[in-house]
């Protein structure tokens, strides 16, 4: 087997010197070649058309996108459940806007929805407290998650087990390689072979692209690198500090107090105290700001909360100096980090409930809230993971920036990306990657929270420049500052599902990932109810979801709504740091023509090929975007 890939190899090296359709062809025998039944090693060996590294709500999204594209899916998960964050507590998810929310994300949404009504009734505080199926306690996420893996029959599950290496082989003189295989090892050192076509690496760390030595970073780019106003002035190994995300609840039939963490000291928690004397700290426990811990709002469903790190608060849960050794860090370094993770997180919330030092009105507050008896059974009510921010970042086709988020000209909307394959309205966004002075009472540095109008993200982003058959979703091609606003569930997710769209449409061509045709991915996305513009009034169900799409991706949204305010205003404030729609993003399709808009779109549409007799007819914005549309698909 070594020698025929060795000989296909050749081949393929020899195809990079002639013509992108020989190139191709040779992509395509080598992945034949590399599937056809060859096994060695002395190892099991499986095959399958597409693996997914990574159980995270991204790797779910690929996965379950994939296998109802009829492909054959191997999703290898190295926890004990599937879901990432979703269901490790992280479930007040980030989004600005429910019009940002579309495709994968949104159906999981609707699912959260529906199972809310039919266990509690249409009208129950449940549904109401989930908030349109985006607050969703990790106990119904997760059987919500394994649900959607188990209806695409295509799609296979394998828990419990760590990457352990990868098989990459160059395929043309140009440098450019192909994988072949990963091998994947169980806790109790079983381990297996997978030959794939395509692998989508959805961990957060960025695992199995960092195996195929795909270049990456970690930590800040300076300032001058990108011309990133957030971005530090020296490069630096910093990333964001991780905390746990925990699960609370003050209903007492289902309360469980915190226990005694291992290797806990009281001693590490007593310069809490003095900051509740000086009236620094005024509770444990707050919506934003002057606590210790963050009970996001809105509350969950049965009375529960999300509870968080506290922005710029003078206690914190996330430790940034101790997170920077994880990325690179061997499973025992994680281990450690984890562990000291837990004494912290868990040790500080005993010490304010048990702590005899700790003033009565102090501990009756921090003694009001428990943990979930029903969440996390298996793992004493904890998270099984450590919320990792950030990790590796790789260096791809689309490196995004900060600029990718800014204004375009004078215009209420970001810069335009005609590659989009996915929408984010959040903002750049980071918890801080330093701690200076004391461990209660000093402060994080490289904290910044800016605003942006929604943005777009291109199908770069995804894709290695030199491995041709590898999509990564999560550990995604940024700066740290851009990733700083590519870093949320919702907006994963999106990348998830268009990676697994990719990865299967590169299959069904015979291309590499980097050739899939952008406008037809486009095109399936949209008819999937994804977004790739933000267009505030025209949601995936409106019946002109896809033209509407199809046109913001022509560039027809741009150019129509100038800035009088600051640019990322938003809409009427809701709660917490939920809005409703952005202003100036609407496509208000019944709007008539003015000239100079007519003038426009007409240009655009000729730039487009498309031919103009109807769209001359036009009288209202809703009959040109119909007519363009309408000429394109006939």
């Amino acid at each position: 087997m070594v020698i025929i890939r060795f000989l296909i190899a050749a081949i393929c090296r020899k195809a990079c010197c002639l013509s992108v359709t020989f190139r191709l062809s040779a992509v395509a025998i080598f992945w034949l070649v590399s599937s056809a039944g060859f096994a060695g090693g002395g190892h099991e060996v499986r095959r399958v058309d597409i693996v997914v590294y990574g159980g995270t709500p991204a790797g779910i999204a690929a996965a379950v996108t994939a296998g109802r594209e009829g492909k054959s899916v191997l999703l290898v998960e190295p926890y004990s459940f599937v879901g990432g964050m979703m269901t490790n507590g992280l479930s007040h998810t980030d989004f600005r806007t429910f019009e940002s929310i579309t495709g994968f994300y949104l159906e999981v949404t609707q699912l959260a929805v529906r199972f809310y009504e039919s266990t509690y009734g249409a009208d129950s505080s449940q549904v109401r407290d989930c908030w349109s199926g985006t607050q969703v306690e990790p106990s119904v996420l997760q059987p919500i998650f394994q649900q959607m893996l188990k209806e695409s029959a295509s799609v296979s599950v394998v828990l419990k087990h760590q990457l352990k290496a990868v098989a990459v082989v160059e395929c043309c003189s140009d440098g450019t390689r192909h994988m072949n295989s990963a091998t994947f090892v169980s806790d109790e050192g079983v381990d297996f072979q997978v030959d794939a076509k395509v692998f989508i690496d959805a961990s957060y760390e960025g695992d199995l692209m960092a195996m195929a030595k795909i270049p990456y970073e970690v930590g800040r780019e300076a300032g001058s690198r990108f011309g990133e106003s957030l971005a530090p002035v020296v490069a630096d190994s910093e990333v964001q500090g991780y905390n746990f995300r925990l699960i609370v609840t003050d209903r007492e039939t289902n309360r469980v107090m915190p226990s005694e963490p291992t290797e806990y000291d009281r001693a590490d928690y007593l310069d809490v105290l003095p900051l509740f004397r000086r009236s620094e700290l005024s509770a444990v426990w707050c919506a934003s700001h002057g606590g210790v811990l963050k009970n996001h709002r809105p509350a969950l469903p049965n009375e529960k909360y999300d509870v968080n790190d506290v922005s710029r608060g003078l206690v914190r849960l996330s430790l940034p100096n101790d997170s920077n050794g994880w990325p690179d860090g061997s499973s025992i370094e994680r281990q450690s980090i984890f562990q000291k993770h837990v004494r912290h997180n868990m040790g500080l919330l005993y010490f304010l409930q048990n702590d005899p030092d700790v003033p009565a009105v102090i501990q009756k507050d921090a003694r009001r809230f428990g943990w979930a008896k029903d969440e996390f059974q298996g793992h004493d009510h904890m998270p099984e993971q450590l919320y990792v921010r950030e990790a590796r970042r790789m260096q791809g086709v689309h490196i995004y920036k900060q600029h990718d988020t800014a204004a375009s000209l004078n215009e209420v909307r970001s810069v335009f990306h005609s590659d989009s394959i996915a929408v984010g309205d959040y903002g750049h966004n980071c918890h801080g990657t330093a701690h200076e002075g004391r461990l209660f009472g000093g402060k994080h540095s490289g904290e910044f929270y800016a605003k942006t109008a929604p943005y777009q993200i291109p199908y770069g982003v995804l894709l290695p420049k030199k491995v041709d058959n590898i999509l990564v979703p999560v550990a995604c091609s940024s700066s740290h500052v851009g990733f700083c606003a590519l870093r949320l569930e919702s907006i994963w997710m999106s990348l998830g599902q268009a990676s697994g769209l990719a990865a299967a449409m590169a299959i069904d061509d015979l291309v590499p990932v980097q050739y899939v045709e952008i406008e037809a991915l486009q095109g399936r996305l949209h008819q999937m109810g994804s977004a790739t513009i933000y267009v505030g009034d025209v949601p995936p169900s409106h019946g002109d979801f896809r033209a509407v799409q199809w046109w913001g991706q022509r560039g027809g949204w741009h150019g129509q709504q100038f800035r009088g305010r600051e640019y990322g205003d938003r809409g009427k404030h809701l709660v917490s740091q939920y809005f409703s729609r952005f202003p100036g993003h609407d496509a208000e399709l019944g709007l008539r023509l003015t000239d100079q808009l007519q003038a426009d779109w007409l240009k655009i549409a000729g730039q487009q090929n498309i031919r103009l007799g109807d769209l001359t007819n036009a009288e209202s914005r809703i009959e040109f975007v119909r007519a363009a549309w309408g000429a394109l698909t006939k």
